[in-house]
């Protein structure tokens, strides 16, 4: 195996502890040939589709990479913005306040990158630039907040594929999840609040609903093993109680299916469907997994499930925005980051004494000839 080469590092350097924000990713442009290497990438993590490799090349290679780039790019034109992709805006945004909101709660040396496991900024850039910084512990932080062996266990094999290759590993620290997070609740809660602040909302009456969706995966995983199902549920309950409603105020359900096999249920697609069908006077729709809006939620949940919904005699429709930069949600990442920072970072940190220190190393590895 070939190493990929070190930074330069000299005795002496001030060594700081990195943040690595992990995301799914993002095609450079909403183009068919922007799209292909970018599906490529994503269809081809045995994380996201799992399905003997071989018999899967086959489709892949020989159907989807062929239709499915130019019916994808369509889509991402939809929710594309002047700044460029929705997903990495709002995540750019993130890191930069996580940044600043850190600044404010340690002084010890620390820095805070963006990864993405498929599309750019690359994991493997994220990591070489923490690196490059001197970075010598590393906190690795996926933007799922429940766990799903096909996001959150995707992104830390990213990470892990470029360690195998990295000669100095860094000390390494993941986050598993945080769907019952006390400030992620709290995020989430302010956040349908200010949605209904700004629409008026009045008290649940019997003909609305809020309707928690979460990306679907399929039955199997479940059944396999993963936590996601239940994580989802722990979460949509605990964002009923703190909007103090009843079990008939809200519902959960699950999107984006793929392919003929069972995947969890209820589906959004047939619950909303099935709500429109119902006269249902109005429904607020919003996606407690996603920290970013994407084209998932833009054009699939905003655009089609609104559609959908009134096409089939629902009335009023609304897509609660994700999370994003709010502030609530930006405290949120910085109390878990800090809490699985602890012993790493510190707030008696001195920059005086620790300069002194550093040239103290460094003349004594000039004296040794180091």
């Amino acid at each position: 195996m070939t190493f990929n080469i070190e930074p330069k590092f000299e005795h002496g350097d001030q060594l700081k502890v990195g943040i690595l924000l992990a995301n799914l990713g993002t095609p450079d442009a909403p183009t068919a040939t922007a799209l292909r290497p970018y599906l490529r990438q994503f269809l081809s993590d045995p994380r996201i589709v799992e399905i003997p490799r071989i018999i899967w090349w086959l489709i892949l290679n020989g159907i989807i990479l062929i239709v499915r780039p130019k019916k994808s790019a369509e889509k991402y034109a939809q929710v594309w913005t002047k700044e460029g992709s929705p997903l990495l805006v709002h995540a750019q945004k993130q890191t930069q306040l996580l940044r600043g909101f850190l600044g404010q709660k340690i002084k010890s040396p620390h820095v805070v990158a963006l990864g993405m496991s498929y599309g750019n900024p690359s994991m493997a850039s994220a990591i070489a630039s923490l690196k490059a910084q001197h970075c010598d512990r590393i906190l690795v932080f996926p933007l799922y907040p429940q766990y799903a062996a096909s996001s959150t266990a995707s992104a830390l094999d990213a990470v892990w594929r470029i360690l195998l290759k990295t000669r100095n590993v860094p000390a390494i620290r993941t986050i598993n999840h945080y769907h019952d997070h006390p400030a992620y609740i709290l995020a989430l809660a302010k956040s349908v609040q200010e949605h209904w602040r700004i629409h008026n909302k009045p008290n649940f009456g019997d003909g609305e609903k809020l309707v928690m969706s979460f990306h679907g995966v399929p039955k199997a995983h479940l059944l396999n093993g993963d936590p996601y199902h239940c994580e989802c549920h722990k979460t949509a309950r605990l964002l009923a109680e703190s909007l103090n409603l009843n079990k008939t105020d809200y519902l959960v359900a699950f999107q984006s299916r793929f392919g003929k096999q069972e995947w969890l249920k209820p589906y959004l697609a047939s619950m909303l469907e099935e709500l429109g069908k119902a006269k249902t006077n109005r429904i607020d729709v919003i996606c407690p997994g996603f920290s970013c809006d994407c084209l998932e939620t833009l054009e699939e949940i905003a655009m089609e499930g609104k559609h959908l919904f009134t096409s089939n005699g629902g009335g009023e429709y609304n897509y609660i925005p994700a999370l994003n930069e709010s502030d609530a949600w930006i405290h949120a990442m910085t109390d878990i980051a800090l809490e699985n920072l602890q012993g790493w970072v510190t707030t008696e940190w001195d920059a005086e004494a620790a300069k002194k220190s550093n040239e103290t190393t460094k003349n004594l590895a000039k004296n040794l000839g180091v």
